[in-house]
C-alpha cells in the first residue's frame, strides 16, 4: 500500500497518537495562539523540493499531488519558555512551506519543511534560527482584520515598502474540516523537521486542536517568489494556486526538539 493518498492507513488523528508517545516528557519551548491562517496552496514537481528534505524524511503527498503552501498569520500572546518577551508577543509570521513525512516505530509522523520564514522582530528570528536551524529572515510585516457581520477580510503585507500581500475574503463563520479533504491535509501536520548544519535532522511536536475553516469567496496574491525564496521558486509567479484556505486557528504549543 502506497501512502500518495492522504490517510491511506488510518485517520489522521490515530496517525498522529500512534506516533506520539514521548509526548508526555516533552517539554514546551514556545506557546502562543495562531490566528487567521491564510493559506494558499501550489502543486509543484518533487524535485523542486527534494534538495530541501531533511534526512531521513520523505515528501507526503495528497492525492499523489505534491505542495507548497504560502502561510500568513498572527502570533498572539507569544510566550518563551513561559515569559513573555516585551514587544516580542504579538506580531506577523509569513511562511513558505512543504510537507514530509517520517517513519517511527513504524509509525508515520506527518509534518512540514520550512523554506523561510518571515517575521518582523531580529529577535525572533534569532531564537528560531538558534534552537532550531530554522530558515528565519526579518523584514517589515504588517497585517488588516476586518470583520463584518457578513464577511471576514484578512491581508497580510511583508517586504520592503509591504509589497507582497496576500488577502482572503471569506464567510465570517468557520466550520470544521472534512475529513480525507485538503484543508485536513494541509492543517494537520503536527511536526516540524529542519535540517541541521551537522547534516542531521531535528523533530520538534507542534501541538494544537482541529482547527476550523471559513469558506473562502475571493483572495488576491501578489508576492515576488524568485526573489524572497530562490530562484527555482519563481515558477510560482505565474502559477494559480489550487487551493485558498483560511484557517480559524487556537492556541499552539511548540515543544524543545530532538535530533533523529
Amino acid at each position: 500500500m502506497t501512502y500518495k493518498t492522504f490517510l491511506s492507513s488510518g485517520t489522521q488523528q490515530e496517525t498522529e497518537k500512534a506516533g506520539d508517545p514521548d509526548l508526555p516528557t516533552l517539554r514546551p519551548f514556545l506557546t502562543a495562539s495562531w490566528l487567521n491562517l491564510a493559506m494558499a496552496n501550489y502543486e509543484v514537481p518533487p524535485s523542486l523540493l527534494q534538495p530541501f528534505t531533511p534526512l531521513k524524511t520523505e515528501l507526503d503527498f495528497f492525492n499523489g499531488i505534491c505542495y507548497t503552501s504560502l502561510i500568513a498569520f498572527r502570533f498572539r500572546n507569544t510566550r518563551i519558555r513561559g515569559v513573555a518577551v516585551p514587544l516580542h508577543t504579538n506580531f506577523e509570521e509569513i511562511n513558505l512551506r512543504f510537507y514530509v513525512r517520517y517513519k517511527e516505530r513504524n509509525v508515520w509522523k506527518r509534518g512540514v519543511v520550512f523554506i523561510k520564514e518571515i517575521v518582523p522582530r531580529a529577535a525572533i528570528s534569532f531564537i528560531a534560527n538558534t534552537f532550531y536551524q530554522e530558515r528565519y529572515e526579518t523584514m517589515p510585516t504588517r497585517s488588516e482584520i476586518k470583520r463584518l457581520p457578513e464577511s471576514l477580510s484578512v491581508k497580510y503585507l511583508w517586504g520592503k515598502k509591504h509589497s507582497n500581500e496576500i488577502t482572503v475574503d471569506a464567510h465570517p463563520i468557520p466550520h470544521p474540516v472534512i475529513t480525507g479533504s485538503i484543508e485536513e491535509f494541509i492543517t494537520e501536520h503536527y511536526w516540524g523537521y529542519a535540517q541541521q548544519k551537522d547534516n542531521t535532522t531535528k523533530e520538534y511536536k507542534v501541538d494544537h486542536p482541529q482547527w476550523n475553516v471559513h469558506t473562502v469567496n475571493n483572495y488576491n496574491i501578489v508576492c515576488d517568489f524568485g526573489k524572497l525564496y530562490g530562484p527555482a521558486f519563481s515558477i510560482l509567479q505565474q502559477m494559480q494556486p489550487l487551493s485558498v484556505l483560511l484557517a480559524q486557528g487556537s492556541a499552539v504549543t511548540i515543544y524543545n526538539g530532538k535530533k533523529i
